[in-house]
């Protein structure tokens, strides 16, 4: 009896055993045949950001890796939300998002009920950190964020500020709190407009993209006082990180990469995260995601998951300390 029943174990681990050998292979059969047709990227920004530039530096290159057509389009507007949902909706694996991680962290205290299920955005690849600065109308007496403070402590309320989306509102915020200070903040739907209210010195802080401040920036009417990425940036490489400046509160990378929906063969993301990874060391995508202000750095999908449970976790804190809800 003992031998039958150990004799009925071992047929079922073989054929269990065998089934799951044939899905990989499978998935890897269908990994080397993807993609069949062209391939879109739906990015949450508005053509000639940042990230924009970036998702199409990258589809040229894999598009030729791919031999097929890779198409950008772009889906502004509505905190990112109908770029999520019209990827989502599509539900394809030849359809992929391509957005900063900021698009999205803060939804859920923002948002009283999501259209969509973050769940099943499902991180494929990191492409990039853009640089966020923390910039200042060149006409403010500040030269640092230890100046800010000083003028902003001599003059509590006075000053005013902004950022470009959810996530960076709830950091600026927390450094505010952090550092006990009072500003007042003023909300923009348009980043750009934000940046030429900056320069003549409508507002008095702005934490956005570098790419949208760089005009102003290279006009000589904007001045930055630190960036938040963990790293310098060498295209300011005078320019402290917030953390060097002594302001861990405001230390953040912004994260951009690129999203599948659940139903996309592991075996498929893989391959694009490897495919980045080769695009990512062509010298001239380094040095034109450079010059739009962003620091290339690929890493797979745990890699990239790993890195936005960080910047969740982030959110949490800082909601925290407002009773869990949007600053306002």
């Amino acid at each position: 009896m003992a031998t039958t029943r150990r004799s009925g174990l071992a047929a079922f681990c073989f054929i269990a055993a065998s089934f799951l050998l044939s899905m990989l292979t499978a998935g890897l059969a269908q990994a080397a045949d993807w993609p069949t047709r062209p391939v879109r990227f739906i990015v949450t920004l508005g053509a000639g950001s940042g990230v924009d530039i970036g998702a199409r530096l990258f589809a040229e290159r894999l598009s030729a890796i791919w031999k097929q057509p890779v198409v950008v389009e772009n889906r502004p507007g509505g905190d990112g939300i109908l770029a999520i949902t019209s990827f989502l909706s599509a539900n394809d694996d030849h359809v992929f998002l391509v957005c900063p991680v900021s698009s999205f962290t803060a939804h859920p205290y923002f948002h009283d009920k999501l259209p969509y299920d973050p769940k099943n955005l499902i991180p494929v690849a990191r492409i990039s950190k853009t640089v966020v600065a923390v910039a200042v109308p060149k006409a403010l007496d500040v030269n640092s964020l230890k100046d800010l403070e000083a003028l902003a402590r001599k003059e509590p309320g006075k000053l005013n500020w902004t950022t470009a989306t959810g996530f960076t509102d709830f950091v600026f915020a927390g450094y505010l709190h952090s550092v006990g200070l009072k500003m007042e903040k003023v909300p923009y739907k348009n980043p750009a407009g934000a940046a030429t209210d900056l320069a003549a010195g409508t507002i008095q802080v702005y934490m956005p993209a570098y790419a949208i401040v760089r005009p102003q920036v290279m006009a000589g009417a904007v001045k930055v006082l630190a960036v938040t990425n963990r790293q310098r940036f060498s295209g300011l490489p005078d320019t402290p990180t917030a953390m060097e400046a002594g302001y861990p509160s405001l230390d953040f990378d912004g994260l951009v990469g690129i999203f599948a929906t659940p139903d996309v063969n592991a075996a498929i993301r893989d391959r694009i995260a490897k495919d980045v990874e080769s695009v990512a060391k062509d010298p001239m995508i380094l040095d034109r995601m450079t010059a739009t202000g962003q620091i290339v750095s690929p890493g797979d999908g745990a890699e990239f998951a790993k890195s936005i449970a960080e910047q969740k976790a982030q959110v949490a804190a800082v909601a925290k300390l407002f009773g869990g809800k949007p600053v306002q």
